[in-house]
């Protein structure tokens, strides 16, 4: 794998949904949607619907799941009592992807890449406390919490930026 990613060396991370974590990441995040991946979570409303918590069936079935708001020039997707619109148990559009052979399939690429990202020159790196002076205080976001070498733990997203090339 070519992939640069700044601080890979030092690096830890280990997501522990299910075990430790109850999905704290899609609390009030946010992310940016694209219109091509809009476009994708449209075409498969039908299978999503069912799968969302009732409050946030209703706001999708009544004002759609992209919000006014804007974050790096994009819609962003609603959230509906804190939580991303998207996430019942889990992350509906990571669990429908899964399910058609591939998980990142109707994720928003910031979603898909955590916690990798794209610093203000456009390198990759690891999203950590205490690196690139990163804000959110997520419990996996700090390298003293896992033993756990990013290098290994990010090898599937790792290798789904490099596959997309400087598109992001």
């Amino acid at each position: 794998m070519s992939l640069v990613v700044l601080n890979l060396e030092q690096a830890k991370f280990e997501c522990t949904f299910g075990r430790s974590c109850d999905g704290t990441c899609c609390r009030n995040g946010r992310p940016p949607v694209y219109p091509g991946e809009s476009e994708r979570i449209r075409r498969s409303l039908a299978k999503l619907l069912p799968e969302l918590r009732p409050e946030a069936r209703a706001l999708v079935e009544k004002s759609g799941f992209l919000s006014r708001r804007r974050k790096a020039g994009q819609p962003v997707l609603r959230v509906v009592g804190g939580w991303c619109i998207f996430f019942n148990r889990g992350c509906t559009l990571h669990q429908l992807g899964a399910a058609e052979g591939d998980r990142f399939r109707y994720k928003p690429a910031v979603c898909a890449f955590f916690p990798l990202a794209k610093d203000v020159k456009d390198r990759w790196y690891v999203r950590q406390k205490g690196f690139q002076g990163e804000i959110w205080d997520l419990f996996c976001l700090d390298p003293g919490s896992s033993a756990v070498p990013a290098a290994e733990s990010l090898q599937e997203e790792m290798a789904l930026a490099e596959s997309i090339g400087d598109s992001s």
